[in-house]
């Protein structure tokens, strides 16, 4: 869907006859256009007025958020004490190694800030 805008040829024209006419026409020249211009405004959809806010620090350490870096270090952990755990204890001491990298996990996510 396409805004209505104020032509710009109508409105060089009706500049060019308002010096044509001369200053005693100045009063109707900007009735018309403001006419125009709020016909215009008017036929244009509302806008949904945007928020804009600064990003502040995520967590109260300086701003750093760490948990990209927490959840790679659980990946990389994770690949050797699970092969470890398996070869060693079998599912078992699979399960306890897993438990273990989930509870750090979500031990670091809920820590206060």
């Amino acid at each position: 869907m396409t805004t209505p805008r104020l032509p710009r040829d109508d409105l060089a024209a009706a500049m060019a006859a308002r010096r044509e006419l001369g200053p005693e026409y100045d009063d109707a020249f900007i009735e018309t256009v403001v006419e125009r211009i709020q016909e215009t405004l008017e036929a244009r959809p509302a806008a949904v007025p945007v928020q804009r806010t600064r990003p502040g620090p995520l967590h109260g350490h300086g701003g750093h958020d760490h948990s990209l870096a927490m959840a790679v270090l659980s990946l990389l952990a994770a690949i050797p004490l699970s092969a470890i755990a398996a070869v060693n204890a079998g599912l078992p001491g699979l399960f306890v190694v897993m438990t273990g990298i989930v509870l750090i996990n979500v031990t670091y996510t809920c820590r206060p800030r």
